[in-house]
């Protein structure tokens, strides 16, 4: 927390600045005041603001992760540059695994040391260097949302989460829409709406009234059905008697007739119970054992089969077709279309006749 001499220096400034501060005119308009120029922007706090410093130095410290060690010894000479700009010294110390800013005697920023500890803050939650040195200017501000004890069930947790990841792992930068995420209410709802408040902002009638007929109503569905339990149990019939009373183990004695009997015979009984157990156990190891040795059933050796005399193949019967093939030329006819070509020659001449 910071000390309470920077409440006495935020106080003190801010009764400067109400000093500093021109009196109304009596005649200015109360919506001129409401509204905020275009390109204006306010002026940075200089040392002529606060020529005398501060009274007393504050400082602030947190934890960083194991992993993060690495990263940090890198970009903390950078750290250490951009807090010298503002006359703000940090220190790392790898051994308690934390980071400390303070500020010097040439401090004359009493928020500077805010920012400071913002900064650390981001560092020490994997946030780059890049990105997390932008909280040291004035128009940038870092929110930190705690989510991990929003969402009891971690399957959904993940899952609302997983919608909160942009690209490249960039994540939204409004807390209503993360919070709103984590009730299960989709951002693209509220991104919707924020779209439509950005172009209503650019016009100047509508700036002063309420934007609530443009903006979406959404309802929300609760679509999660009830999850069935694996196991189903059935109910009995009701009866209005009670159930039996269980047997206690005298009765169960009195009914083996175990109960008459003396204790050296009940002894006996139990030795007898358990070496019969042992001997069984015994015969099962020594079976499981003899598995190994039984040899494997052999398949039976199946026997070719000598070729039938009707299957056999006529070598030389293929031969000589293979002769026949080889003298006769391409488009030539055998022997057999030659006579019949003959006999037809001869009909059709002494059919002329």
């Amino acid at each position: 927390m910071a000390s309470p001499s920077l409440e006495r220096r935020e106080k003190g400034a801010g009764k400067s600045e109400f000093r500093n501060q021109k009196p109304k005119p009596e005649n200015q308009d109360e919506s001129e005041l409401l509204t905020v120029p275009d390109g204006w922007k306010e002026p940075a706090f200089s040392k002529e603001d606060n020529p005398r410093g501060l009274l007393e130095e504050s400082s602030f410290a947190t934890l960083f992760p194991k992993y993060r060690e690495a990263y940090l010894k890198e970009c903390w000479p950078l750290v250490q540059k951009a807090l010298n700009e503002h006359h703000v010294n940090a220190t790392l110390d790898l051994i308690e695994g934390s980071m400390t800013v303070c500020t010097t005697k040439k401090t004359f920023d009493p928020y500077i040391i805010i920012r400071a500890r913002d900064l650390i803050k981001l560092l020490a939650r994997s946030v780059s260097f890049e990105q997390a040195v932008r909280i040291l200017q004035d128009d940038v501000a870092c929110d930190i949302i705690k989510i991990g004890s929003l969402v009891r069930n971690k399957e959904r947790f993940v899952k609302r989460r997983q919608r909160l990841i942009g690209p490249k792992g960039s994540t939204l930068k409004v807390r209503k829409v993360v919070l709103d995420t984590m009730k299960n209410i989709h951002p693209i709802y509220n991104i919707k709406s924020l779209m439509i408040k950005r172009e209503l902002a650019k016009d100047s009638e509508l700036r002063s009234q309420s934007w609530e007929r443009f903006l979406p109503q959404f309802k929300h569905k609760n679509v999660n059905k009830r999850k069935e339990p694996k196991k189903k149990t059935v109910k009995k019939e009701y009866t209005p008697f009670p159930p039996p009373q269980p047997e206690s183990q005298i009765d169960k004695e009195l009914a083996s007739g175990e109960y008459f009997l003396k204790a050296n015979q009940k002894k006996r009984q139990k030795m007898e119970a358990i070496k019969a157990k042992q001997a069984e156990a015994i015969s099962k190891k020594q079976e499981e054992r003899n598995k190994a040795f039984i040899p494997p059933k052999e398949k039976p050796i199946v026997k070719p089969k000598e070729a039938s005399t009707e299957t056999k193949i006529d070598v030389a019967s293929i031969k000589e077709k293979v002769k026949k093939a080889k003298n006769k030329k391409l488009g030539a006819l055998t022997a057999e279309e030659i006579a019949l070509k003959m006999e037809a020659d001869e009909k059709k001449k002494k059919k002329k006749k």
